[in-house]
């Protein structure tokens, strides 16, 4: 993984070549404007990270925010991790029926590759983030954990 030393997502952007800060940025606003209430973006990993933060859940395994949902430039693509589909199998299968964007879905467990916006089904991607509400994250991190 490409990793990167900006301590803020807009540094982050400006590190990029502008075609692909430009590609970066479409995805992040379309994140943000998705996110439930109370996730917090940051800096995380070297790459922008949308967290819950240690005052709501400060029992993590390496004591660091538990990440919900993460974007990075990667040498020859992009990056969009989506922890909720990753902690919830269902979630991960809703992605993979309902996938509509030009590009066929290019995807891990959590990691959904691309090189531009267009490439990803956006809509789709924020009803996913905006139907995982803080709390419900927390309790499925939680519910891993003690397995």
């Amino acid at each position: 993984m490409v990793t990167s030393a900006a301590t803020t997502p807009d540094d982050y952007l400006r590190e990029l070549p502008a075609d692909r800060a430009s590609e970066l940025r479409a995805v992040r606003d379309a994140v943000n404007a998705a996110l439930p209430e109370g996730y917090v973006e940051e800096m995380g990993f070297g790459m922008i990270t949308w967290v819950v933060p240690l005052e709501v859940f400060p029992d993590t395994y390496n004591k660091k925010p538990q990440m919900f949902a993460a974007l990075a430039a990667q040498k020859n693509y992009s990056s969009l991790y989506l922890m909720s589909a990753y902690a919830d199998s269902p979630t991960a299968g809703v992605l993979q029926e309902r996938w509509s964007a030009p590009k066929k879905l290019s995807m891990g467990k959590s990691c959904i590759r691309f090189s531009t916006a267009a490439d990803l089904d956006l809509p789709l991607i924020a009803e996913i983030l905006a139907n995982c509400p803080m709390g419900e994250f927390v309790a499925r991190a939680k519910a891993s954990r003690a397995r």
